[in-house]
């Protein structure tokens, strides 16, 4: 893969052999990013994981970054206030269904009532793939709209493995703190262990990275995270 000047210049900052600490690790990504506007640090974790494992869930990072995520909540008339005074942006039942049907897409996170789901579930050409389906693995279809409210107010964020084994994970942006980035980043690896698989063998992280939206990655030392 063919790449820019400027990352190339970066790159060459950078000791590729070298593992550190997250604390380190988000010094350099802040030091050799390059670009205008204020990037996303990303975390990438590789997992030792076999063909019919999956690592699912979500999980509260300690630092947030992200403005105010604006909710959808799909449930009956009875529960529209209840809704709204938990803070979902926007509230409805098949109303809401048939507006998403006609294909808008103007929110951040979509949540569900169980009851609803035999309506949400026909939504599945819009909001699957755009990755907005609510779905009871991530705690996204639930009966307790307050409680899965405020954890996704307080910035809630859902992480799997892709089919290589890896899991990619937003952790900051390059304005903020390196403690901070360091903090979210031994947060999200604590959390991606706890979801190892019963039956997987061997070491379960085998390599963990961090790198800037548009800058090179740096290898952080997974047996300290």
């Amino acid at each position: 893969m063919k790449r820019g000047k400027k990352y190339v210049e970066a790159a060459k900052k950078i000791d590729g052999e070298k593992l550190h600490s997250a604390r380190e690790a988000a010094d350099v990504v802040k030091t050799v990013h390059f670009a205008k506007f204020d990037e996303t640090v990303d975390l990438s974790v590789k997992l030792n994981m076999g063909k019919s494992q999956s690592v699912r869930d979500t999980m509260v990072l300690p630092h947030q970054f992200r403005g105010e995520k604006r909710i959808l909540v799909f449930c009956p008339p009875e529960r529209e206030n209840e809704a709204k005074d938990a803070g979902a942006t926007y509230v409805g039942s098949t109303d809401l269904v048939d507006k998403v049907k006609g294909g808008w897409t103007d929110f951040d996170v979509a949540v569900a009532t169980p009851d609803m789901m035999k309506d949400v579930g026909k939504l599945g050409m819009v909001l699957g793939r755009k990755g907005l389906m609510p779905n009871p693995k991530t705690g996204t279809v639930t009966n307790d709209l307050a409680g899965a409210l405020s954890e996704l107010k307080k910035g809630r964020v859902e992480f799997r493995a892709d089919k290589t084994g890896v899991v990619h994970v937003a952790v900051g942006k390059v304005s903020m703190d390196s403690a901070k980035i360091a903090e979210n980043v031994k947060t999200a690896v604590a959390e991606i262990r706890r979801k190892r698989p019963a039956d997987a063998k061997g070491d379960f992280v085998l390599s963990v990275s961090l790198a800037s939206t548009m800058g090179p990655g740096v290898w952080i030392d997974s047996r300290e995270e």
